[in-house]
């Protein structure tokens, strides 16, 4: 359970919950969220859709798999989320429920979409990341705490050091992550700047 909801604006400390490992490099985005939901006029349901087509041709995909059903951090390996820009990647994994991913890399435009959905991404070393995937795979109940302020990450026995992008890292520890719901909050500055401008009031 994370310490503050990603749908909603405020800090984001810690993150923690069931793991789901998720092995190979480059993953791209059209694999987490194929071409043909980009489509939809609404975010809704993308969930359903991830990893559709890798799930069709492999039954063992552990986005299938019932040991996994629940987890609220994903463990990846490098290069993760490559591919094009779309957001719908992240937005279908945020509405499965995951809260945080963990790595060894990942596409800066994807990690910065995941930012802005609260979603931190932690990025860790082959090694220590290869030990948490076992663990997961081993014991599927264990809980994954990640700690956005000092990148430690906990598992039963295994503990490592991730890092987070300083400029994210603040965001998150600042409440700052979510752009949308800053300019919400100060709509009435927004609006009286945008009556300003002759653009959009006017000439």
């Amino acid at each position: 359970m994370m310490a503050t909801q990603a749908t909603a604006a405020g800090p984001i400390l810690t993150i923690s919950g069931r793991g789901l490992p998720l092995r190979g490099n480059d993953i791209d985005t059209d694999r987490i969220m194929p071409a043909r939901f980009l489509r939809v006029v609404s975010f809704d349901g993308l969930e359903q859709h991830l990893f559709e087509d890798d799930r069709a041709t492999d039954p063992r995909h552990p986005f299938s798999n019932p040991r996994y059903a629940g987890a609220t951090v994903l463990v990846v390996n490098a290069n993760f989320g490559s591919g094009s820009s779309r957001e719908h990647a992240p937005q279908g994994l945020l509405r499965s429920g995951i809260r945080a991913i963990i790595g060894e890399s990942f596409a800066e435009i994807f990690q910065g979409n995941s930012a802005i959905l609260g979603i931190p991404c932690f990025a860790a070393g082959h090694d220590e990341i290869g030990r948490l995937q076992m663990l997961v795979e081993q014991t599927p109940d264990v809980i994954i705490e990640a700690d956005v302020r000092s990148g430690v990450v906990t598992a039963g026995s295994v503990r490592i050091t991730a890092s987070v992008p300083p400029a994210l890292r603040e965001a998150f520890l600042s409440g700052q992550w979510n752009p949308t719901a800053m300019l919400l909050d100060r709509y009435d500055e927004v609006r009286r700047v945008a009556d300003r401008l002759p653009y959009i009031a006017g000439f």
